[in-house]
């Protein structure tokens, strides 16, 4: 049984306009023990400037480290979403947000299948998959970087769709990074499914579901972006704690809302649960 610790997705100061470094002191404010920053390829406008927390992976990967030490939190991982199903897009970009993960601290790089192309078919999206997750794990395995394959789009909306993408590559590499909000807007039972992936879980993406959203979407979307407060919808946070707390290796919680005030919310509700 391994631990089980608290942090925060970085998207959760996303409309604050404001940069990395401001975010991170703002996790550990709310009393986040850790935190999960994005990375993305390339260079762009509202990062540049300081106006949004995403970090460049052609910046110094020290940035992040430095940033969290000194606000005293830790990394549980890096958002570093590409679509798996085009790898002349994610296999360069994935086995860079593998090195990047190793030299500021993270162990664990978030992924999933992305919108596939519109030309190919299932098999063909899942042999370009096997191309992808086989390459970029010859990066991650030699390093201790964690490969987080998250449910978010057509082919990991259900448990055997996400079971077929792990299983593509026989690699120590890969795992699941579970997302309770996903889960549940597929139409699955997001706490039966955690139970079915507890052995491979190396991460879990903590989003609840508001009310009005799980009445207008679920069924009919692969996902979203952000959820509401933790506790402030309608997934069994008790549930969801005592099957990570029953896994085999440490895991963090890492909330996903789109504001400050859903973040302190949601730390609240979480820590006297895992606390516990």
């Amino acid at each position: 049984m391994g631990r089980l610790n608290i942090g925060v997705n970085m998207e959760f100061v996303r409309h604050d306009d404001k940069p990395f470094e401001w975010g991170v002191e703002k996790a550990a404010e709310l009393g986040y023990a850790y935190v999960e920053p994005m990375v993305h390829w390339g260079r762009e406008l509202l990062s540049e400037a300081g106006y949004f927390h995403s970090v460049s992976m052609l910046d110094d990967p020290l940035r992040i480290r430095r940033a969290c030490e000194r606000a005293g939190v830790r990394l549980s991982g890096l958002s570093s979403h590409t679509p798996l199903c085009k790898p002349d897009i994610a296999t360069d970009y994935l086995k860079q947000a593998v090195r990047f993960a190793a030299e500021c601290g993270a162990p664990v790089v978030n992924t999933d299948e992305g919108p596939k192309p519109d030309w190919t078919t299932e098999e063909q999206d899942h042999e370009l998959m096997r191309y992808t997750l086989r390459e970029a794990s010859a990066v991650a395995a030699p390093r201790g970087i964690l490969i987080g394959i998250e449910p978010h789009q057509q082919y990991s909306k259900t448990p055997d769709g996400l079971d077929r993408i792990h299983g593509l590559v026989d690699s120590p590499a890969i795992g699941i990074n579970f997302d309770t909000g996903n889960g549940y807007l597929s139409g699955e039972n997001p706490i039966t499914w955690l139970e079915h992936v507890q052995d491979r879980l190396v991460h879990v993406h903590a989003k609840d579901i508001s009310v009005e959203q799980s009445d207008t979407e679920r069924g009919k979307v692969t996902g979203t972006p952000v959820g509401c407060a933790c506790g402030d919808g309608v997934i069994d946070w008790e549930a969801v704690v005592a099957v990570c707390r029953a896994a085999d290796r440490d895991l963090v919680l890492s909330v996903e809302c789109g504001t400050i005030e859903e973040a302190a919310r949601s730390i609240e509700h979480l820590r006297p649960l895992v606390d516990a």
